[in-house]
């Protein structure tokens, strides 16, 4: 059944919150095969270690397209969310215009530097000379697909925001089971390698694009991509802009996250540890996926309500969400940690790499327990269009304590009893393996206390800001 707006600011929440989540969780998780399914292809290859090593180092311009994506997308839907709230349809079709030739502008740019300066920037991403071909063969390919990309991703979230969950499920599906099936053609039985996982990708995406297109310009969708908003609006686009850069921030912060652990990892332990990081970002996705899937299924229903200054209906909301999301990361990443074993041979036939990864995932997804508070309430001011505290829980765990944490740690601890034990599993497989456990231990302690700070930031705004007639700061 159709979720409508009526629907947004009179149905039961949980209900409404199930009907919207299931299928966002489906199609995160079809869309985490469609970002994962490269890797395990590409990680049965005979040259596997430095193939997935090369697809490690591709990952950082990868995770930076998402966020433009992010910044656009994400950035306005929301808004438009608000906006129908408020009974104003034009200025919601306005924003979503607004976002969509954004994203148009900006992936021709992205398109045109990825293929100039490929080469260079894979370099500065932790490539060597084992890698860097690989690489290269990845990311040109997928750079000219960014639009599709763009568009697939970035103006789903309009189809999502509108109640349209099952439409926008269809979206990551197609792509996804198309990808799927692309894959081993392209690589195995056309022997075209990691140049046609990432053709198998672009194809998929393109189709994905068309079907967003078509729902967003028909008679279905509440919103309509109209040509007479086709020019930007200088102020929507500062509001889009606005409420975009935390989840912009979030995921160009990935990207320096990538490099930094890329090149950590690549220092201390070699090939062999950077292939691995492309196991542990997987994974890290298996966990995270799934639970913005529940945050999206959520964000219509609080964006909608707030516009409406129904608080009730927010705080009832949010209280769900929270219990759903911190279950879900404490089981999920449980799993994880207990079947590491398992879990790192889905990615790879080598055994180094097997057994490296699974003695590095008990370490890296321990914080990702409390996974679930973090994200419910970093989600939940970005459905409340609270731009500032949104964006500062985005800075706090990556920029202020993560990626300092990775030089700082190795430092500080890398030559220590403590540090050395640790890391006895794996000291035949790195040069310094003791120093790449300091990289890894940043992982959780960054993910804890990020857990802590924003899930009690977000108490004292519910306490103060959620229970008298307010607007949006």
């Amino acid at each position: 059944m159709r979720t409508t707006v009526k629907d947004l600011g009179t149905g039961s929440i949980g209900k409404l919150l199930f009907s919207l989540a299931i299928p966002a969780i489906v199609a995160q998780l079809v869309n985490l095969l469609y970002n994962i399914v490269d890797r395990i292809y590409i990680g049965h290859l005979p040259e596997s270690s430095a193939a997935l090593g090369g697809l490690s180092i591709a990952l950082p311009i990868i995770t930076m397209i998402m966020a433009i994506t992010q910044l656009f997308g994400a950035g306005g839907a929301p808004l438009a969310a608000i906006k129908l709230g408020q009974k104003n349809k034009d200025d919601a079709e306005k924003i979503m215009m607004t976002s969509f030739t954004s994203l148009i502008c900006s992936g021709v740019i992205i398109t045109i530097v990825v293929l100039l300066f490929a080469e260079p920037l894979l370099y500065m991403f932790g490539a060597d000379a084992s890698t860097i071909g690989y690489g290269l063969s990845y990311i040109r390919i997928y750079a000219i697909g960014t639009l599709f990309v763009q568009i697939s991703i970035g103006m789903n979230n309009y189809i999502n925001t509108q109640g349209f969950a099952r439409i926008g499920m269809m979206t990551v599906l197609i792509g996804a089971i198309l990808n799927i099936i692309l894959d081993p053609i392209f690589i195995f039985a056309l022997g075209m390698g990691v140049k046609g996982a990432a053709l198998a990708t672009i194809i998929s995406q393109g189709i994905s694009a068309i079907w967003v297109l078509k729902f967003l310009f028909g008679q279905d969708s509440t919103l309509k991509l109209r040509k007479k908003y086709i020019k930007p609006d200088m102020k929507i686009l500062r509001s889009i802009l606005s409420l975009g850069i935390s989840p912009f921030i979030m995921a160009s912060t990935e990207s320096i996250l990538q490099i930094s652990f890329n090149n950590s990892m690549l220092m201390y332990g070699g090939t062999l540890a950077v292939s691995s990081m492309a196991i542990l970002m997987s994974l890290t996705q298996l966990l995270t996926y799934p639970i913005q899937g529940i945050c999206m299924g959520a964000q219509p229903i609080m964006s909608y309500n707030f516009g409406a200054k129904n608080y009730d209906r927010v705080r009832k909301c949010f209280k769900l969400l929270f219990k759903v999301c911190l279950t879900a990361s404490f089981i999920v990443s449980g799993l994880v940690m207990l079947f590491s074993k398992n879990f790192a041979a889905i990615f790879s036939s080598n055994p180094d790499v097997q057994s490296f990864a699974q003695w590095a995932i008990r370490i890296y997804m321990f914080g990702l327990l409390l996974f679930g508070a973090q994200i419910a309430c970093q989600q939940s001011f970005m459905s409340l269009g609270q731009a500032k505290r949104s964006l500062m829980m985005a800075l706090f765990r990556k920029v202020i304590l993560l990626i300092p944490l990775i030089f700082i740690l190795p430092a500080v601890l890398g030559d220590t009893v403590f540090a050395a034990s640790m890391a006895e599993p794996v000291a035949a497989y790195c040069s310094d393996s003791a120093k790449v456990f300091c990289v890894l231990l940043a992982e959780p302690i960054s993910d804890i206390c990020a857990a802590i700070v924003t899930t009690g930031l977000f108490i004292q705004f519910y306490r103060t800001k959620l229970t008298d007639p307010i607007t949006a700061n």
